[in-house]
């Protein structure tokens, strides 16, 4: 295999999907194919794994650095919450095994002119998947400010989200990562801005999941996952902040718990019964040598859940 980045948590994600010669297996976001190629190594040449991703760029990197795997890998441009489809037109409605990487791909961050980082100056875009039309330069010129204050605050817990919304308002057209940039520095007081992270970050992240629609269906997506899986089959999920792992969080206690009967009621008589069981009772974190190695990998976490 040849990758030019080694995938977040790999070696935590193989040892928790349990692998066995022969499974099939999905990685509902593919990218390029880091986490892909380690499977395989451990399922083929009679297992397969069922790749999707929403980014044809990505998918197209994962064919080339897998390309040893032949017919055991299958790519699927889509999205994840379409899973329920993807697998019923493969006529493979349940699987062994499944990994969910979330966020923005290392593959899509290095592609510069997709308008992903801060760091380099570029068109603003951030879509995952080129062939939708809505993007950032939509959110960015077009949202009133209230609600660019509102996605902000709320989708990248910025303090200063009302300011940074008034700045760019004030400052549109805006049409490039370079421009949006400056505008953000502009907009956080000097003092802020010299204590934690990169004043950009927390804004394009925000911005980021909007233009994508991130979180919206995320909850239902790991519903869907659950029941694509086969009795004993895992799900393995990386998030990159704390809404998306607090979704996951949540999602899992409720498929391990969903009985609805009062506190003290002394028999359980509303009949929901436990899907899985989370086999992660604190999420997985990187070690300190993966940080120094990638410190794209510093804010992961990895919840695994087991169907029952």
């Amino acid at each position: 295999m040849n990758f030019h980045h080694i995938p977040v948590l790999f070696n935590e994600t193989i040892e928790m999907l349990d692998l066995k010669p022969g499974q099939i297996i999905v990685d509902a976001t593919l990218g390029g194919g880091g986490h892909a190629g380690g499977i395989l190594e451990r399922i083929a040449p009679d297992g397969i794994l069922i790749g999707i991703d929403r980014d044809p760029n990505a998918l197209a990197a994962a064919r080339a650095n897998l390309q040893e795997y032949g017919d055991a890998l299958i790519t699927v441009h889509g999205n994840f919450n379409d899973l329920g489809t993807i697998l019923d037109k493969l006529n493979t409605p349940h699987v062994n095994g499944m990994v969910m990487d979330l966020g923005v791909s290392s593959h899509q961050l290095d592609e510069k002119s997709r308008g992903f980082s801060y760091q380099d100056d570029a068109p603003l875009d951030m879509r995952m998947d080129p062939t939708q039309s809505f993007s950032a330069m939509n959110v960015v010129n077009e949202y009133e400010e209230r609600q660019l204050a509102r996605i902000i605050f709320d989708y990248g817990e910025e303090r200063w989200a009302a300011r940074i919304a008034k700045f760019i308002v004030e400052n549109r057209p805006i049409h490039t990562t370079g421009e949006l940039t400056e505008i953000i520095k502009a907009a956080i007081p000097a003092k802020a801005r010299r204590q934690g992270p990169h004043p950009s970050r927390r804004t394009f992240q925000a911005i980021r999941i909007e233009v994508n629609g991130e979180l919206e269906t995320l909850e239902e997506a790991i519903e869907s996952a659950v029941n694509s899986l086969k009795s004993g089959g895992r799900l393995c999920i990386i998030t990159f902040h704390s809404l998306e792992d607090r979704i996951v969080k949540n999602t899992f206690r409720r498929l391990q718990s969903p009985c609805t009967c009062p506190p003290d009621s002394p028999i359980c008589i509303c009949g929901q019964e436990a899907s899985i069981k989370i086999l992660t009772r604190k999420p997985i974190i990187p070690s300190k040598y993966e940080i120094d190695e990638n410190p794209r990998s510093r804010s992961a976490k990895l919840r695994t859940c087991e169907k029952l």
